[in-house]
């Protein structure tokens, strides 16, 4: 009685629990705990009321119907009933209608199945009678051809053949050891055309006389007679004997000759048999007759007759043999010529009015009809299926009614639970909300006076401090920011737990953001003396639309881990197309292989990578990375086959991250993704970290519809590579795309003096992205034959002569130190005369991973410029060398040295009158000292309300940072009161920039900040850079409207 009440609770509790997860997958533990209570509970019913859940449903379903309240509508009033008053004459009449409906229902269904069974039945028999037909009509063909050929044999070799190259001994042997071929005919035989005028010379020269088909005596005179001359040994008896003797042979010998077609008898008992069987007839000729010949033409020129006999019960019997189930079924073959008479040529005679098949024979003659009648040999079995089935659906309705009312009473308590389930979930939700509350809060709290700390100690750094101070507040600056890496990283782990992590869309430089990231870490490389390098193919779009700050965090990531686990060698950052990419991999393939397999036993002391160290995947060697460069040459002439379309408006880009690290355990290799946890999670580790970067970077490259994956040896290094899918941004012009960089280099030439190609590859891929023409050289004679123009490039292209401007020298052009002995040999071969008389020599910049002073004086005193590029290489920073080194732009004079880092944006705010407004007084000395450095007027407003008198137009302010909490007025109201008074002032000059400084990170701070008319955002704890940044593109939109 209480297994539907068990139903329909179950069934509610799995839609609770569904309805639970969508809502709020990470939620207060109150509404966990019920979850898993509701799962226990629907897990433990599900097996015992897995066959009675449908029928439960749509009894609910009709109850609720035919008493016209729903289950909810009904739920107070059972509340207040007792269940025996729950009872009444509808539920009886539901009742007895339930049963009525399954019994027509169970009826119709056996019915419906029984039908079905009997055309499946009759589709079988349909099946198997035309599989029979149409191999019975397939091997009578066969040998119908093999007939007409022997009528052709005869035609060719008797009569156009004098004398006739075949007699009764030749064609007797032909026959027999060609029987195999004609399986289906019994004898073949040959009769010859005879006219009465020429009976006499033919009888004497057969030495036999013409005899009767009937009677078997001499034939008496007509007009022509058709005697067999040749016949096989099973029909040797036929010999001498008139085939146009025999009434219905003599209509067949004349049907066929006038036609030129086969043609059947009717079925006869064969001759020395019990079988029934039919002659196939074929005319032969004496000459090659058109395909529209008259009937009169073909009579003219018969020769002869060509006969064969088939024994028509043997060949089906033979075929029924050969198929499997042919006991299933009686066949039956008849000739239909007569349809009121049919002929029965094999089969018993049956007149059963059982189910039956015909099949259509078609034996070549269109005069005679035959077809084949199938039969099932045993009756049709009772359909059980049917029987059974209904006879269920008939249990389980009686079985429904049964339980019915002890299922009206459970409902109205499940319905009770589902109401205080329903008030739990919404306590849930305020639960939920109230946790984002917290974490804003909490996030708010610890950013505001760490914003304080490490501003105050940028602003005590900037002052004059002795060593050990400088260094003691370097510390507490590195350990600040070590703390708001963690608490980022928490946040945006807990972020991607809750799934309410969101990417932006804005149009941004790749390039750009990875010439940044090797900023940030240049300094750590060159300590280490580690070569950082990154190449971008020329194929990737300048400008692509994404989320810059989450593809700047996993580059971030990705590079910090190389630097902080690789102590020698080369950190080698790639970013291709995948098409491109795809391209190169498949023709390179055997070159990756080897590579894999033969790389671990490889002991060569010198790879062909970036720095000469072995790698852990060969994709960026020189064997691959030619390829590349090869291929993109090809994609823009737009001769490659997979050239990217112009009119695609995404891009998916390939970015790996090589090292030549310590690389990773094998037994850790799995657990490289999973949060929290670490290669080496020891008390004595050597390497710091929280170890979930990899975990969110992978979960952020998923969130840009691509992968992540990494190939990493131990003791060799690891590769880190993922995809992404970015969107094409609008095509600007160059100086658009590249605002910071010159075009006074573009035309300048330079050849590059580097024994490593790939190395040489990289350097040349900066410089032709400020537009100068590069010659790359891997040794002394190459260098020596590009100035005369007597070599091909890396690629197979020759060359001429080159005027180089400037000639860059690598360091360790053939091995650590080497490229400081490049000028005096270069100036010893011109005292040899080997470069002729050059009107002037190139001038020559070393290019170095790092220097000290002592080796900036050597390059010197060897011949270099004072300038020496430093890397990592940065478009900006190598600008600034080649310009200062050629006197040229905006460059310093020569002997000038130049930092690589960032260009100083004091230019932009010098003079800028910035309005900074926050409660907080440390954080407005923090920010103001932090624009002021870069010469702008900085004013203080300790309050929203300050903010909007002193922003009301007109005012003098070129921008504003903005807190976003603050007391009686908060940032956001601030700024829709002063975006209201510049519209009541239907001046588009007044808007004034306005950014938000918070320390809220959630992204509905963000919108909301949007939404209420700010421009900008900046989160604390914020450094003097993101100052600048966020407020620099304004400022230069000002600076072109003036």
């Amino acid at each position: 009685m209480s297994a539907l009440s068990f139903v329909v609770s179950a069934k509610i509790s799995q839609r609770l629990i569904q309805a639970c997860r969508l809502w709020l997958p990470h939620t207060a533990p109150e509404l966990k705990m019920l979850t898993q209570s509701c799962g226990l509970l629907g897990g433990s019913m599900s097996d015992s009321i897995h066959h009675t859940t449908g029928f439960s449903r749509l009894f609910v379903k009709w109850s609720d119907k035919f008493t016209g309240t729903s289950s909810m509508e009904q739920q107070p009033h059972r509340q207040t009933l007792k269940p025996s008053k729950l009872g009444g004459t509808w539920r009886t009449k539901l009742l007895i209608l339930w049963v009525l409906c399954g019994v027509i229902g169970s009826i119709w269904l056996f019915l419906s199945m029984k039908t079905d069974i009997n055309e499946r039945r009759k589709e079988i028999l349909a099946s198997m009678c035309d599989e029979r037909a149409r191999m019975l009509q397939d091997q009578f063909e066969v040998s119908m051809n093999h007939v007409h050929a022997l009528a052709i044999l005869i035609s060719t070799f008797h009569h156009r053949k004098q004398p006739s190259a075949m007699n009764q001994k030749t064609f007797a042997e032909y026959a027999a050891r060609t029987s195999f071929e004609r399986p289906l005919v019994s004898g073949v035989s040959y009769a010859q055309r005879v006219l009465h005028a020429e009976r006499e010379q033919f009888e004497r020269e057969q030495g036999w006389s013409i005899k009767n088909m009937e009677t078997n005596e001499t034939s008496s005179e007509q007009d022509e007679y058709a005697p067999v001359i040749f016949s096989q040994d099973t029909v040797s008896y036929i010999a001498s004997l008139d085939m146009m003797s025999g009434k219905e042979d003599r209509e067949n010998i004349l049907r066929a000759r006038a036609s030129g077609r086969a043609v059947l008898t009717s079925p006869f008992r064969l001759l020395n048999s019990t079988h029934l069987g039919v002659v196939l007839t074929f005319a032969v000729y004496k000459i090659d007759l058109p395909s529209d010949s008259t009937p009169e033409e073909r009579i003219q020129a018969t020769a002869g007759y060509l006969g064969g006999a088939f024994d028509v019960e043997s060949l089906v019997k033979n075929l029924l043999r050969q198929l499997a189930g042919n006991q299933a079924i009686t066949v039956n073959v008849y000739d239909m010529t007569n349809s009121s008479e049919p002929l029965r040529m094999y089969g018993p005679d049956v007149t059963d009015d059982e189910i039956s098949h015909i099949s259509l024979l078609d034996f070549g003659d269109p005069v005679r009809k035959h077809e084949m009648r199938c039969r099932y040999n045993q009756r049709q079995p009772p359909p059980w299926s049917a029987i059974t089935t209904s006879a269920g659906i008939l249990v389980i309705v009686l079985l429904v009614g049964h339980i019915f009312h002890a299922a009206i009473i459970r409902i109205a308590k499940v319905e009770d639970d589902f109401r205080k389930m329903e008030e739990l979930k919404g306590q849930a939700e305020a639960a939920d909300i109230a946790k984002s509350q917290f974490l804003a809060t909490v996030s708010h709290e610890i950013r505001t006076p760490m914003n304080g700390v490490l501003g105050m100690l940028q602003m005590l750094m900037d002052t004059e401090l002795d060593p050990t101070q400088l260094d003691y507040a370097c510390t507490a600056q590195a350990s600040g920011k070590a703390l708001i890496k963690l608490i980022n990283e928490v946040l945006d782990q807990a972020k991607i737990e809750s799934g309410k992590i969101e990417l932006e869309a804005v149009p941004f430089d790749l390039r750009d953001i990875l010439d940044d990231v090797l900023s940030l870490f240049s300094g750590k490389s060159r300590e280490n003396n580690v070569e950082l390098a990154v190449f971008v193919s020329d194929q990737v779009p300048d400008f692509l639309i994404g989320d810059p700050g989450r593809f700047r965090q996993i580059i971030i990531n990705l590079v910090g881990n190389s630097i902080k686990f690789t102590k020698q060698g080369h950190i080698f950052l790639c970013v291709y197309l995948a098409e491109q990419m795809k391209t190169v991999m498949e023709n390179n393939r055997e070159t990756l292989s080897k590579w894999q397999t033969e790389g671990l036993k490889n002991c060569s002391s010198s790879w062909k990578t970036l720095s000469g160290y072995e790698t852990a995947d060969g994709r960026n060697s020189w064997e691959t990375f030619k390829l590349v460069v090869s291929n993109a040459k090809h994609l823009q002439s737009g001769t490659s086959e997979n050239c990217v379309s112009d009119t695609s408006a995404t891009v998916r880009l390939i970015v790996s991250v090589e090292d030549t690290g310590i690389g990773i355990p094998l037994d850790k290799q799995k657990h490289v993704f999973v949060p929290f946890m670490q290669v080496d999670s020891s008390t004595s580790r050597k390497y710091g970290g929280t170890g979930i970067g990899l975990s969110i970077s992978r979960c952020l490259v998923e969130l840009m519809s691509g992968e992540l994956n990494f190939v990493s040896r131990p003791g060799v290094g690891s590769t880190f590579t993922f995809s992404i899918v970015l969107r094409k941004a609008q095509t600007r012009s160059q100086e658009d795309l590249n605002p910071s960089l010159p075009t006074c280099l573009k035309g300048r030439r330079a050849i590059v003096v580097d024994g490593r190609a790939v190395r040489a590859a990289v350097t040349k891929s900066h410089l032709q992205r400020l537009g100068v023409q590069v010659e790359t050289v891997h040794d002394f004679n190459s260098t020596l034959a590009a100035l005369l123009g007597e070599r091909n490039d890396d690629i197979g292209n020759s060359s001429g002569a080159v005027n180089a401007d400037v000639i860059i020298v690598d360091d360790e052009a053939w091995g650590p130190g080497t490229g400081l002995a490049f000028p005096q040999i270069l100036r010893e071969s011109m005292g040899k005369g080997k470069l002729g008389t050059p009107k002037y020599l190139p001038k020559m910049i070393l290019l170095a991973t790092s220097i000290n002073n002592s080796e900036s004086e050597k390059a010197k005193a060897a011949g270099f410029l004072e300038t020496v590029i430093v890397k990592p290489l940065r478009a900006s920073a190598v600008a600034a060398y080649l310009q200062q080194a050629l006197g040229i732009g905006n460059g310093k004079q020569p002997g000038k040295r130049i930092t690589n880092g960032p260009i100083s944006p004091r230019s932009l705010l010098l003079g800028k009158k910035i309005l900074v407004v926050d409660d907080n007084k440390v954080n407005l000395r923090v920010a103001a000292g932090a624009l002021e450095k870069y010469g702008a007027s900085v004013e203080c407003a300790e309050g929203g309300k300050i903010a909007v008198a002193k922003l009301q137009p007109p005012h003098s302010f070129d921008a504003c940072f903005m807190d976003v909490q603050m007391p009686e007025i908060d940032g956001f109201e601030a700024t829709r009161q002063v975006r209201n008074l510049e519209t009541l002032r239907n001046n588009k000059e007044w808007h004034v920039p306005i950014l938000a400084m918070t320390a809220d990170v959630i992204h509905a701070t963000y919108e909301e900040c949007l939404r209420c008319g700010m421009d900008g955002y900046v989160s604390k704890p914020f450094e003097e850079e993101q100052l600048y940044r966020a407020v620099a593109p304004f400022l230069e939109s000002q600076k072109k409207r003036l």
